[in-house]
């Protein structure tokens, strides 16, 4: 009797149940509002285009000319920092004994060298006296020759490895801030180039806006002309823009990723601007949408 009324009810409740989650899967969802309606230019006539905020040195993708473990790091992120300012050091002890061991060679050679000039100072005087031969003062001098070579070689041997010692320590190449810091102490760092910089630097003092023309409208692109950007998303936040150069080569343009790999039909003049006034809410690595002035072009009248 039971299984008879059981299963019959089981089914029910399970339509029910599906029934319940149809209508709650089809109420319509409610987008989020903008925080800031899109922005429009405030000039009769204008260029648009896509710009990404960069240090004025452009972003630098620290690395390293010899790989190894690092041993040291001596900044952080933000870290504002001078031209020559130490970065990171790569395990040095290796080239360290081996300098040492070098310029221990480099004081046996100076020695001999001292003791070939003794001896051969000796022999100037006997081959006066008719002691020595004139052949046997000879080959002294190549010795006296060959030792002062030695010393020499000896000397560069132990400056090459100076020179490494001082390459293993990465220093900052100008004036700026580090903007990211990928390398952790006991990390191996590679050299060559990286998908993902060991350290990210550049000069953000002030800002540049690097900013996308399609190629349809670069000639339209002047100098003079005002220019104003808006940070994405966010039309409050806007700048005046002054004009710094043009990038001479027109580039395919890279829409997504941010890869030199990435290629799309368009090319586009790149124009960069500063941002004349510091903002704290504009950050190296956001966008903008940059609105430049644009002069209406003239019809020509039969």
């Amino acid at each position: 009797m039971i299984r008879k009324y059981l299963l019959p009810i089981l089914a029910a409740l399970g339509v029910c149940l599906g029934i319940v989650a149809a209508l709650q899967s089809a109420h319509k969802l409610v987008p989020t509002p903008m925080v800031s309606d899109a922005p429009s230019s405030p000039y009769k006539s204008f260029i648009a285009g896509a710009g990404l905020v960069e240090a004025n040195t452009e972003n630098i993708a620290i690395g390293t000319q010899i790989a190894g473990i690092v041993s040291q790091i001596y900044v952080q992120i933000g870290s504002e920092i001078k031209k020559g300012d130490p970065l990171f050091t790569i395990d040095d002890r290796a080239t360290r004994a081996l300098l040492e061991t070098q310029q221990a060679a480099v004081k046996v050679a100076e020695a001999q060298w001292a003791q070939a000039n003794y001896s051969n100072s000796l022999n100037q005087g006997l081959v006066k006296k008719l002691v020595v031969s004139q052949q046997d003062a000879a080959v002294a001098d190549y010795a006296l020759e060959s030792e002062a070579a030695q010393v020499v070689q000896a000397e560069a041997l132990a400056h090459q490895t100076a020179t490494d010692l001082e390459r293993l320590t990465v220093r900052a190449p100008s004036d700026g801030e580090v903007l990211q810091l990928k390398i952790r102490l006991g990390e191996y760092a590679p050299t060559g180039v990286l998908d993902q910089p060991l350290l990210l630097f550049g000069n953000i003092h002030p800002l540049h806006v690097r900013t996308d023309i399609d190629e349809n409208e670069a000639w339209r692109v002047l100098a003079k002309e005002p220019a104003i950007g808006y940070l994405r998303a966010n039309k409050a936040v806007s700048s005046s823009l002054k004009f710094v150069r043009f990038e001479p080569y027109v580039i395919p343009k890279v829409s997504l990723t941010g890869k030199t790999t990435e290629r799309v039909d368009t090319r586009v003049l790149q124009v960069i601007y500063t941002l004349p006034v510091e903002e704290e809410r504009i950050r190296a690595g956001q966008q903008m949408d940059v609105y430049i002035a644009a002069p209406l072009e003239k019809k020509n009248t039969p």
